[in-house]
């Protein structure tokens, strides 16, 4: 009990001291999420719009698919980036294993199709709503799509914190296609998992408060944009 109190108070004083190697790792897992996040918004938001709006052939099995996808166990993107990205892979040549970007690549896939998802979800609804409305003043599928964009920034927005949590908790992918390399590679989720197995509690500690925070101002973020959609969806 006394060796885990002191590794809470200095996982405390690691925090409050600013210390450079926890700065360092919270701020490469900000970039490494942050840069994954925004590259599926990209994929997943516009690809769940016209989901969403367009009705065609094979549309039941892209959404199986994408439904699927979902759940895809994170060891096996980073099984599947790992051999893409190394030397007896297509994408060897390229020497991105073990860097930064090979774990945003392995991110990338794994919340794209979450965001994908939950976006045409939640964009099929209002489109529901609208689409006798839309159609009549002859607005077509893309410009349809934007608009339900444009109409569900609030849902959206949970939407893409969603993944972007998701992202903040994965630590399987990232830690076979990155290595946990030190000043290189090594995020929080990673950093964890190598602290605790070496037995430096008071570095994990701090990280996995860090971690706590992060998920508590997610969901805080998440129910004050709910609740301003309800406001507004009722005023």
């Amino acid at each position: 009990m006394t060796d885990l109190s002191e590794a809470f108070l200095t996982a405390i004083r690691l925090m409050t001291s600013a210390d450079r190697d926890l700065i360092e790792i919270v701020l490469l897992s900000f970039k490494v999420n942050g840069l994954a996040v925004f590259i599926a918004c990209l994929i997943g938001l516009s690809t769940g719009a016209l989901l969403a709006v367009y009705r065609f052939k094979g549309r039941t099995t892209i959404l199986v698919c994408i439904n699927a996808l979902m759940g895809l166990p994170p060891v096996v993107v980073g099984l599947m980036v790992y051999m893409t990205l190394s030397n007896a892979g297509p994408l060897g040549v390229l020497g991105l294993l073990y860097t930064p970007t090979a774990m945003i690549i392995a991110q990338t896939i794994l919340i794209t199709p979450i965001i994908a998802a939950l976006t045409r979800q939640s964009l099929e609804l209002i489109y529901r709503e609208y689409k006798e409305q839309l159609t009549s003043l002859g607005v077509g599928g893309i410009a349809m799509a934007k608009t339900l964009l444009w109409d569900g920034r609030y849902q959206l927005t949970t939407v893409i914190l969603a993944g972007f949590g998701r992202a903040v908790a994965e630590v399987g992918a990232v830690m076979i296609v990155g290595g946990n390399i030190n000043h290189l590679t090594r995020i929080m989720t990673t950093a964890i998992a190598l602290e605790t197995s070496k037995g430096d509690l008071a570095l994990a500690m701090a990280l996995g408060i860090i971690l706590i925070t992060i998920a508590f101002i997610i969901n805080a973020l998440v129910y004050a944009i709910n609740s301003a959609a309800e406001h507004r969806a009722y005023a």
